[in-house]
């Protein structure tokens, strides 16, 4: 990407500057060449928005990254920079996932180890994401690398596809295991929605079902949405005489991860893999020793990029998976307008904790 600027944009940026308090700054952004302008329309609220927001995060993470706009969830319309791929007001969701090769002169091949190939893309050490160290979607005018924003087919409404980002989460911690879940047996700890999606990735991008497909949880209620799984109470479970599975995807995070990575490990079958989704501000003790008997490979993953939002727009063009995907639509949309909107909309989510996500329609 050069450094020569094409234009300035001027931005109304909603920034939390402290726990529970939002200012709205002016700010004048620089567009560099290789980047667009997004005006972002519609947005939802993810966990780690209200950590930030509540304030638990710990204080010395609060302190390097505040002042910043949230949110990393969200559409938009390209309203400036040159493209040549976008045209005005065309729809994109935003990837707020900026690798380090997109935003640095030397490029790709003199970046790092993911930028290069070497890793996964998605552990760049030089990259940025949006709504964490960096302004996020909370803003009239974002201004991000071109290939950040990708075209919303016309066949995914906007309330499906604002919900790409946190399916391409999902989609990327299964890509590793992508060749065992043609015939492995998959059992999915979380009935929130961070849970349901993985589910809902592995069935419809995957090929997964309910024969193969297990969702463990504490809500009945909450379970009862996942209509393309078998769905089993952790209340109730004998982990210890349960039927072994091949892959176990952690999805509760908090306080909820310990009793759940054990109750995988206790579930799984020698050398199978789990997967942690699940973000805890404290460290969770684990079963190793069971670890080592059964010669189980962990790994974590929390964060996607371009290619598996790429991926998820493809299968979100499916009618049966824009189905399986409503019920996490709010029945209604909060409008924001202006810092005090924004205020409300989060302490009210903090307040709540709703299984259906929070949708913030932007009105600028």
């Amino acid at each position: 990407m050069g450094t020569t600027t094409t234009e300035t944009v001027h931005s109304r940026t909603l920034r939390l500057t402290e726990p529970h308090v939002v200012l709205e700054q002016d700010v004048h952004r620089s567009v560099p060449e290789g980047y667009v302008v997004v005006e972002p329309t519609l947005a939802s609220i993810c966990h780690a928005d209200l950590r930030y927001f509540g304030g638990t995060r710990k204080p010395e993470v609060l302190a390097k990254k505040l002042p910043m706009a949230l949110l990393h969830e969200g559409i938009g319309t390209i309203v400036g920079g040159e493209s040549t791929r976008l045209s005005h007001r065309q729809k994109v969701v935003i990837v707020p996932y900026l690798a380090g090769y997109l935003l640095e002169e030397q490029g790709q091949a003199h970046s790092c180890p993911a930028c290069r190939g070497e890793i996964s893309d998605n552990y760049c050490t030089h990259s940025r994401f949006l709504g964490s160290g960096t302004d996020g979607i909370a803003q009239s005018r974002l201004v991000i690398p071109e290939p950040c924003a990708i075209p919303i087919p016309e066949s995914i409404p906007d309330e499906i596809a604002v919900l790409t980002e946190l399916c391409s989460v999902s989609y990327r911690a299964l890509r590793p295991v992508n060749d065992l879940l043609g015939q492995a047996k998959i059992a999915v700890f979380g009935d929130g929605p961070v849970g349901y999606l993985t589910a809902a990735m592995l069935h419809h991008a995957f090929g997964v079902g309910p024969d193969r497909l297990t969702v463990f949880g504490a809500i009945r209620e909450k379970l009862d949405q996942f209509t393309f799984a078998r769905t089993e109470m952790v209340q109730q479970y004998d982990f210890s005489s349960g039927e072994p599975v091949d892959i176990v995807v952690e999805c509760t995070g908090g306080k909820f991860s310990e009793s759940a990575i054990n109750q995988g490990i206790t579930l799984l079958a020698a050398g199978g893999h789990l997967i942690a989704m699940g973000v805890s501000e404290d460290l969770v003790p684990i079963n190793t020793r069971d670890v080592l008997e059964k010669g189980l490979t962990l790994y974590g993953s929390s964060r996607s990029s371009i290619t598996d939002f790429e991926g998820v727009l493809q299968v979100m063009q499916q009618k049966a998976c824009q189905d399986t995907l409503r019920p996490l639509i709010p029945d209604s949309y909060t409008v924001v307008a202006k810092a005090e909107d924004f205020v409300g909309a989060m302490e009210s989510a903090l307040a709540h904790r709703e299984w259906k996500k929070t949708y913030l329609d932007f009105q600028w």
